[in-house]
């Protein structure tokens, strides 16, 4: 009875190990798992298209390339481990989060939006989807709290 008992709690929250403060529901599990297959399908199709058919690229865009290419390959991955992946959401939220603030806005604020930085706003802001679906609860404890590994 403990058996079915521990796998019926399996089934509805996960933890990381750390205390119930991180526990994640499996509910956002699948949420994650589908934001990483998003994440995967749409970059992916679009690199890949790109890798596949491209006129030459200028250094800067062959590695923007690159990393967008990577970032779909590893979300392939998210899907199989959400948790063990989620610093390349955060990523993903982190640099999309510094082009919007640090680069459209004061664009914005000076009236000097060009049409790829208009092009480009709508291909990035979307990110604020993520800041509900994250976990922040369990990113916080085990990516912040959490004592840091060993040195030494």
């Amino acid at each position: 009875m403990t058996r079915v008992h521990g796998a019926a709690a399996d089934r509805d929250v996960v933890s990381g190990g750390s205390g119930a403060g991180d526990a994640v529901p499996l509910w956002r599990l699948y949420v994650l798992r589908a934001l990483y297959a998003v994440l995967a399908a749409a970059e992916g199709s679009i690199q890949f298209s790109a890798f596949l058919h491209h006129a030459h690229w200028t250094q800067p865009s062959a590695v923007a390339h690159s990393f967008l290419l990577a970032l779909a390959l590893l979300s392939i991955v998210g899907i199989r481990y959400p948790l063990k992946m989620l610093p390349l959401m955060v990523y993903e939220l982190l640099w999309k989060m510094i082009w919007l603030l640090g680069i459209a806005l004061p664009l914005w604020a000076a009236n000097q939006v060009d049409a790829d930085t208009s092009r480009s706003f709508f291909e990035i802001a979307p990110v604020i989807v993520l800041f509900p679906l994250l976990p922040w609860g369990y990113i916080f404890s085990n990516y912040l709290k959490k004592p840091a590994d060993r040195w030494r």
